[in-house]
């Protein structure tokens, strides 16, 4: 009887890395936006007006997930 082994074709190897790089640019992105969120969040309403944003744009901004 003979047997044959199921071969899932692997993705070359540069496919693997790009799509490892694009997951790593996202979790970068995804840090970025939890960190400059953070810092939104301890301005006072004079910062906010000196950069030009309301207390609702702001609490908008706080109210998004990280992924948005």
């Amino acid at each position: 009887m003979d047997r044959t082994l199921t071969h899932r074709p692997s993705l070359p190897k540069t496919d693997r890395l790009s799509k490892v790089l694009d997951l790593y640019a996202i979790f970068c992105l995804w840090r970025q936006r939890a960190r400059t969120r953070k810092q939104l969040a301890v301005l006072d309403e004079r910062m906010l007006a000196d950069a030009g944003i309301s207390i609702a744009e702001r609490e908008a901004e706080l109210d998004k997930p990280f992924w948005r």
